[in-house]
């Protein structure tokens, strides 16, 4: 027991250095700075050239990157005032051009809004056919049912909207029933009924064309 005590204190018990192993210390630590010091130029002289060309190219690409955002904001910040310049003046061929230099839905807007100006159906068949949203695709879709539909029988007009025909589209409810009033306006109750039934019990169909379909019921 004495000695397992002893021990312990042993343990315990700080060693001090002598004044010549702190001066051993002291050569060993200036001894490997001056040899780290030689490694470290030899290796700057042996890879300076590489050293400096990833330097370079690290603040070229900081560099493109700063440039590239402050590009692309102050694109983004023009096309936005010329859409606001262009509908401030109701200018539909302002419009059009912006949406020929513009991508996405910005470039989908702006044709959609020179059509509300210039009622050119054929800006609402290109939208139909290479919209770059399915939003503004689906929507060019309806506005030309409501101006053709009555040149389409219902089956053509349930063709026609078939790819709207899943709750993807914005505008499923909306096509659904458009559908359903064609086959009604044919007196085709066992196909309408249906789409109505569909319509009126799906707790997501919004309130209005809800209304709509138990009406037409």
């Amino acid at each position: 027991m004495t000695n397992m005590l002893e021990r312990n204190k042993s343990k315990t018990i700080k060693q001090t250095k002598t004044r010549e192993e702190y001066a051993e210390d002291a050569l060993y630590r200036e001894v490997w700075e001056d040899v780290n010091n030689e490694k470290t130029q030899q290796f700057l002289k042996k890879y300076w050239r590489h050293i400096v060309g990833c330097v370079l190219a690290i603040m070229i690409v900081v560099c493109g990157i700063q440039i590239g955002t402050r590009m692309h904001y102050a694109a983004k910040m023009a096309v936005a005032q010329q859409h606001e310049t262009a509908l401030a003046g109701m200018d539909a061929n302002a419009l059009a051009n912006l949406s020929k230099n513009s991508k996405g839905a910005t470039s989908d807007l702006a044709l959609f809004q020179s059509y509300l100006i210039d009622k050119d159906v054929k800006k609402l068949e290109y939208l139909a056919q290479n919209a770059h949203t399915r939003d503004f695709k689906d929507l060019a879709k309806l506005h030309l049912v409501s101006i053709n539909g009555d040149k389409m029988t219902a089956v053509e007009l349930e063709k026609y909207l078939s790819d709207m025909n899943t709750k993807k589209s914005p505008f499923f409810y909306t096509a659904r029933l458009m559908v359903a009033e064609k086959y009604l306006s044919e007196n085709n109750k066992d196909k309408a009924m249906p789409i109505l039934d569909m319509i009126v019990n799906d707790k997501d169909a919004p309130a209005s064309v809800s209304a709509t379909a138990q009406m037409l019921r």
